[in-house]
């Protein structure tokens, strides 16, 4: 009788997939259009189950939290530990930019002409369209995740409020909508290597001469780089060990695939199931706290994506030779900050964010095609350190809050 071979783990399945993805890419990138339908099938069927399985989750973990002084507290937690660490990341780029200075002498021949999506001009705006005139069509049209998860704790929270016996009822059907939600998402999950593999090639081709990207933004993208090394593997750690009490090592186990997958797609949004997913079986994190902490996090929390614009707007700055005042950077940190928070549900939110940050330092909207060229690139990395916050932020409030985990 012949022993049966079991399947390579999903983390692996993924990591060849991504190795595989990048040699394709580069060496067959004339081929790449009959793979990349694997990578947008596996993004369309993410952001298919996203609407339903951030709303029931939400609305579960705000029900299920008890009561409102309980939710008061976890939300304040939350908010907090995302709004820290951000400022954390943001303040470690304007230290970094400012000594290495990536942007003086930069080559302004590589500015690409930059399609800006249109805003409403001001900070907020944006904020206040968070509030919808229309919650189905947020959901089914614009896709805006923050209206929606307004939405859910809203209505997590008045569940509550109610009688005991429609509070029962509604926390029941949504606690089983949530229930077949993660079984759409197990399923899809399987296919994770498949389109991955499409996704990376896709990318990877159009820039395949990657050292003439090096040589020309090299040190730009180093600095975005090391600090985003810095936020994932020395700050963040730190919190996990000294204020968490969590082994970072066992924690960054738990979530690795979730991590590749982030890596892989540059969406948190996209990585949400699988990140869910990690955080509960692995880690050990009850559904009351991810399913709280996970879905918000994936729309408010961007470490890496703060630090990125503030680098970025700064290099800028320097590329054309403008100086900056202390005030200048420090309105650069603030609408860094705010931006990251309030610009997370639109479209393109990456150039949104920047145009934004831009005009509020008074630079010009056109820099923005200064770092076009290496966007994509970055965009992995700083997408993995925005999930990688996540993931510590669920562990750290699930700790305070006394629950026992596996990490």
């Amino acid at each position: 009788m012949t022993k049966k071979i079991k399947a390579p783990a999903l983390h692996w399945q993924i990591l060849i997939a991504l190795v595989m993805a990048i040699f394709f890419g580069i060496y067959f990138s004339d081929y790449v259009v009959y793979v990349s339908w694997m990578g947008t099938i596996f993004l369309r069927a993410l952001q298919m189950i996203i609407m339903p399985l951030v709303l029931s989750s939400m609305i579960c973990g705000v029900a299920n939290i008890g009561d409102a002084q309980n939710l008061g507290r976890i939300g304040l937690k939350t908010m907090l530990f995302y709004v820290i660490t951000t400022l954390i990341a943001i303040l470690t780029g304007l230290v970094l930019v400012n000594f290495f200075e990536p942007g003086v002498g930069a080559d302004l021949n590589l500015i690409e002409t930059a399609e800006i999506p249109a805003t409403s001009g001001s900070l907020g705006k944006i904020l206040i369209d968070i509030i919808p005139e229309n919650v189905f069509a947020v959901m089914s049209v614009n896709r805006q995740l923050l209206s929606v998860i307004l939405f859910a704790l809203l209505f997590g929270f008045f569940i509550i409020k109610v009688p005991a016996q429609p509070r029962k009822l509604l926390t029941d059907f949504f606690n089983a909508v949530f229930e077949v939600m993660m079984k759409i998402t197990f399923f899809i999950i399987r296919f994770t290597p498949f389109g991955i593999f499409g996704l990376v090639a896709d990318k990877i081709a159009p820039h395949k001469d990657v050292a003439a990207l090096f040589q020309s933004l090299g040190v730009y993208m180093l600095v975005v780089l090391i600090g985003l090394v810095i936020q994932g593997v020395i700050f963040l750690p730190l919190i996990l060990r000294f204020i968490g009490k969590v082994n970072p090592l066992k924690h960054f186990n738990a979530v690795k695939t979730a991590l590749l997958t982030a890596f892989s797609t540059s969406s948190s949004n996209a990585t949400l199931p699988l990140t869910m997913e990690s955080i509960e079986v692995n880690a050990g994190v009850s559904n009351k706290i991810s399913s709280f902490t996970l879905p918000l996090g994936a729309t408010v929390n961007m470490n890496g994506t703060a630090l990125y614009e503030c680098v970025a707007v700064i290099f800028i700055a320097q590329a054309y030779g403008i100086p900056l005042s202390f005030g200048q950077q420090l309105i650069i940190v603030m609408t860094s900050l705010l931006a990251a928070i309030g610009a997370a549900g639109v479209p393109m939110a990456g150039l949104v964010m920047m145009s934004i940050i831009l005009s509020a330092a008074g630079l010009p909207l056109e820099g923005v095609g200064l770092i076009l060229a290496v966007d994509r690139i970055l965009d992995m990395f700083r997408t993995t350190i925005n999930v990688w916050g996540d993931t510590c932020a669920a562990v750290v409030i699930a700790k305070s809050e006394g629950e026992k985990l596996k990490v």
